[in-house]
């Protein structure tokens, strides 16, 4: 059974007598496959999903259009409901607000900000916009109180600020971290792909191809780096990289000394279209 609610106190009321374990979603709808295979996680590890769709006014710069984010909604629900279908005798709950004093009353302006992690990197070119995502990401934990979150490592830098907030908050919630889901191309599944021209999803193979190649230099030896490092040079002489970096996994470091694990992160620009993508490299 799929129950949609887009209040907030519905959704506390039905919380408040909720004794099943809870594993939750939290989107900005568009679904696509790589929202459905958290989803499809979730109901396998819990009796009951909630499952969140609201487009984030507070994670959007003043250069970014957040009217232009797709809303979706019955698609996304038919979605929803088709991968319900799989597993009988487990419930979703979506929560999906329509007025953002649902989730950011008025008057109310507190911001949750992970620091350290929230400014390098995406958040450089980005500014503001993972206090933006810590900050839904907690209102929507505090009315939910999930026992387990499902997250995908597509936006790595995003689940590492969410797990370092959970941290550091002291919240009872375990992260869970999804594996990218690709197209047959390679390309990483986003909301974003569907602004992309056929000749342009074409050049957007060059960020899964290099992130690949760089990994295959690192060839799991942490004496490769250097050999990755200038190969990172010369690919980001094509302007179209905002950044192409690799960093400890764990902290995002540029410090990879004591690394056990380093994570190559990229962003492929075409038009107005960011692409995000990232490898996890192993190292010895």
């Amino acid at each position: 059974m799929v129950k949609v609610i887009t209040r907030a106190q519905e959704l506390k009321t039905i919380r408040a007598s909720e004794t099943r374990q809870i594993g939750y979603v939290p989107t900005m709808g568009n679904l696509h496959q790589g929202h459905i295979s958290l989803l499809q996680k979730a109901l396998e590890e819990n009796s009951v999903v909630y499952f969140s769709i609201f487009v984030n006014p507070k994670q959007f710069g003043p250069q970014e259009d957040f009217n232009r984010y797709p809303r979706t909604l019955d698609f996304d629900l038919k979605q929803i409901q088709d991968c319900l279908s799989g597993f009988p005798g487990k419930e979703v709950v979506v929560f999906a607000p329509i007025e953002q004093t649902e989730i950011y009353p008025a008057g109310d302006d507190q911001t949750i900000s992970v620091i350290g992690l929230s400014t390098i990197i995406e958040g450089a070119f980005r500014p503001g916009h993972f206090e933006g995502v810590a900050t839904v990401v907690y209102r929507l934990f505090d009315l939910i109180k999930p026992q387990k979150a499902y997250f995908g490592l597509k936006d790595y830098q995003q689940y590492l600020v969410i797990h370092q907030m959970v941290k550091d908050l002291n919240l009872p919630v375990e992260i869970i971290g999804m594996p990218i889901i690709r197209d047959h191309s390679g390309l990483a599944l986003s909301s974003r792909n569907q602004y992309l021209t056929e000749s342009q999803r074409q050049e957007a193979l060059e960020l899964s191809r290099a992130l690949k190649k760089i990994a295959s230099l690192v060839e799991n030896k942490k004496t490769h780096l250097p050999v990755a490092r200038r190969e990172i040079d010369i690919t980001l002489m094509n302007k179209n990289w905002n950044y192409l970096e690799i960093r400890d996994a764990e902290t995002l470091s540029e410090d990879l000394t004591n690394s056990r694990k380093v994570t190559l992160l990229g962003v492929y620009q075409l038009g107005s279209t960011r692409l995000l993508d990232n490898i996890q490299v192993e190292i010895e």
